[in-house]
């Protein structure tokens, strides 16, 4: 009579749920301008519509908000930088 194998005992890290990747949403300039002022800092936590900084073109101040929740993860330039169309200003993670 053949003797079937066992199988082999699942190891604790196999039954552990697998992390989720970390998604990140970068915050870009709409377009060129001047970093005004930031309104949340590194580490904040932030909703949906929160204003994160202040962006100056054109002699208007531009809002600049989460577009989803989480947390500020990096703030890329500093207050008074002349940032250029599409360049990374924050990141919420």
């Amino acid at each position: 009579m053949p003797v079937s194998p066992h199988p082999a005992p699942k190891s604790a890290a196999s039954t552990a749920p697998t992390p989720r990747p970390k998604v990140e949403t970068r915050l870009v300039a709409p377009m060129p301008g001047v970093i005004w002022m930031y309104e949340k800092n590194l580490g904040d936590e932030v909703h949906k519509g929160d204003v994160v900084l202040i962006l100056e073109a054109m002699k208007m101040e531009n809002l600049i908000t989460a577009p989803v929740p989480g947390k500020v993860v990096a703030l890329l330039c500093k207050e008074g930088d002349r940032v250029k169309k599409g360049a990374v200003l924050a990141v919420i993670g």
